[in-house]
């Protein structure tokens, strides 16, 4: 297998301008052996390893029933679309190999039918659409909704024609023979390999809620890349959530039903009015609290308690109709069983005396979320881990703390398992430079964007623009930007302007442009050669210790003993800071510099835990430094 990688190996011979490199031979032999011993195995290996194709080939290699899953539904795209046939051509692999997205990816014709029969409920837009998704739904095979080339995936008409967990009817459903999701999981359970994300796995194996559950059994080799988001997006997976969304959804759904099948119960529109005016109601109120907090002190405010009361009346005045209704419409019986959910949740919300969770809510104009997160899920992953027999692998650039990888595996309870770290194969010593400005201001000092702003603009004009300047808080970004639009003419991008992907198209094509963004950029994006040349990142990303699921994992960690700051705000923020640095270098001949805006960095004596878990740049705090750096960058471009 390891002849795979050599100079004249099958990889080599199939793919143009493949580089041999010890790190990703190392990996994947790694990688061979724990799906040899069916054993589990963590794997941070640096940007540039090659990790994709390190697990890929002894996966394919093995002959076993193999899931890979992947942080994002774009790196899962890109995996399926891209990186698996490049190796299944390389190896003569002649397994099958299949795509499995979540439900809310694919047309749902239960309720395409039912909204065509009562479409006069909508705007006219949504009309339009909603025949446009008709014209569609007779021409397409998998009723994958990013293939509709008519309707955006954006477009407001696909939550309203896709299915949740809550609303779908299962085996009931009389579209169940043509349903796209049940088509989906069949060509998942006869292929070899099949590709998912790790919000699907979660929620199919974990809460087994899709029943996708069937085909993990099955699976002798499980993979997980950007293994970094695994530990908190497990925690909400194990974790309960009720949303203003459910309840909104579950009014439409019998108000709908009314219309169009059980037409002489005047009832169910009048339950279905109180619940929505009970939910608006409450999302009003809570409007007026705190955009993110604990439930504790939620739930003791006295017009939220009012509110609460009141939504429970609305629930059991549908529980009451809807139980004169039982067998008349299989809609209407899903939606009973949601009445008797939603009910039960609701209560075990109140509990918030429960120990080992955070009680924590979310709103903001248009939605609010109630929600409960396990603490701690390393005992229900283990208990995972051995009931799902196999090889369990994780690998991301970013797993490591201070050259160790105890924070990764102790979250999710690995602490049997192997455990590798490989440094990138990319020279940081001459491709970068690491910066923090002398005489930046204070990270929470009053008018600093425009400081910063004045000091930053030399180097980002003598870069002619090609910068990602990443921010830690959308206040920070927004502020940022209106101060580089007035003081520069390079275009100024600015996340949340335009989608993702249309920023990213912007960026690259006008080859000069400052990007100003926040979370969503600093992982997952891969702009490599001139194009980015300079990544700033505004302060150290420390998570906000009012953050309630933060604050009660610190809460929890003194009670046990341990160091709130450095077992758990300290390894996060260093994760999270690997991540923004890993957009610079992309490519072997990549150059550029990192400019890091937090004098704590080299102030404070946990900084040193961040400067040995970044990349061994050289380190400097002149920014003239780093002009001259660019400069000299781009005259050896242009000879």
């Amino acid at each position: 297998m390891i002849d795979d990688f050599a100079e004249n190996g099958l990889l080599a011979k199939a793919i143009d301008g493949f580089v041999p490199r010890e790190p990703q031979r190392n990996m994947a032999s790694k990688v061979s052996e724990s799906i040899k011993k069916k054993h589990s195995l963590v794997v941070e290996a640096g940007t540039g390893t090659g990790k994709t194709f390190a697990y890929l080939v002894p996966a394919l290699r093995s002959d076993k029933k193999v899931i890979l899953s992947t942080g994002s539904k774009n790196l899962q795209e890109q995996l399926f679309s891209k990186d698996l046939p490049i190796i299944k051509k390389a190896l003569n692999y002649t397994g099958k190999i299949a795509l499995l997205k979540g439900r809310a990816n694919y047309l749902c014709l239960e309720r395409l039918y039912h909204q065509y029969a009562a479409a006069g409920d909508l705007d006219k837009e949504l009309r339009v659409d909603l025949v446009r998704v008709k014209n569609w739904s007779i021409k397409t095979k998998d009723g994958d909704i990013s293939k509709c080339t008519t309707v955006t995936e954006e477009n407001l008409i696909w939550p309203i024609l896709t299915s949740t967990n809550d609303n779908c009817l299962g085996s009931d459903c009389e579209h169940y023979s043509d349903c796209y999701v049940v088509k989906a999981r069949k060509r998942a359970l006869n292929a070899d390999v099949v590709v998912v994300n790790h919000h699907l796995f979660l929620a199919d194996v974990v809460v087994k809620d899709t029943g996708f559950g069937e085909l993990i059994p099955k699976a002798d080799v499980m993979i997980f890349d950007e293994a970094h988001q695994l530990p908190d997006l497990a925690c909400h997976y194990f974790g309960e959530q009720l949303t203003s969304r459910q309840l909104f959804d579950l009014a439409k759904e019998i108000n709908l039903v009314y219309r169009t099948e059980v037409k002489d119960m005047s009832q169910l529109q009048q339950c279905a009015d109180k619940l929505q005016k009970c939910t608006q109601d409450l999302r009003i109120v809570i409007n007026q609290q705190p955009p993110k907090g604990n439930l504790r002190f939620l739930f003791n405010q006295e017009a939220v308690k009012k509110e609460i009361s009141y939504l429970v009346d609305a629930l059991d005045f549908c529980h009451e109709v809807l139980l004169l209704t039982v067998g008349r419409s299989t809609t209407l019986d899903n939606c009973f069983e949601r009445i008797n959910q939603y009910n039960t949740l609701l209560k075990r919300l109140q509990e918030t005396n429960v120990t080992g969770f955070s009680y924590w809510y979310e709103s903001s104009h248009n939605y609010f979320v109630f929600a409960l997160t396990p603490l701690s899920v390393a005992d229900k992953f283990t208990e995972l881990l051995t009931q799902r027999k196999g090889s369990w692998i994780f690998t991301s650039a970013t797993l490591s703390v201070d050259n160790q990888l105890d924070y990764f595996t102790k979250r999710l309870g690995l602490a049997d398992a192997d455990s590798l770290i490989l440094e990138s194969p990319f020279d940081y010593i001459n491709q970068t430079i690491l910066c923090v400005p002398r005489y930046i201001p204070s990270p929470n000092e009053q008018g600093n964007a425009e400081k910063l702003a004045n000091i930053l603009l030399p180097v980002i004009e003598a870069n002619n623009g090609r910068c990602f300047f990443l921010c830690t808080s959308y206040a920070m970004m927004n502020a940022l930007a209106k101060q580089f639009r007035k003081l520069t003419k390079l275009p100024v991008l600015v996340q949340g302007e335009t989608s993702k992907v249309k920023l990213l198209e912007q960026f690259i094509h006008t080859g000069n442009a400052l990007l100003i963004a926040t979370s969503s950029f600093w992982e997952g994006i891969d702009v490599r050669g001139d194009t980015l040349s300079c990544v700033i990142i505004d302060k150290l990303p420390f998570t906000s210790p009012d953050d309630p699921l933060i604050k009660a994992r610190m809460e929890d960690c003194q009670m046990q003993g341990g160091d709130a700051f450095n077992d758990v705000q300290l390894p996060e923020a260093v994760i999270t800071l690997k991540q923004g640095v890993g957009r610079l270098i992309r490519h072997h001949n990549d150059r550029g510099a990192i400019i890091i805006c937090d004098n704590r960095l080299v102030m404070r004596p946990y900084g040193a835990t961040f400067i040995n878990s970044l990349p061994p740049s050289p380190r400097t705090r002149d920014i003239n430094k780093v002009i001259n750096f660019l400069i000299t960058k781009k005259l050896n471009d242009n000879r």
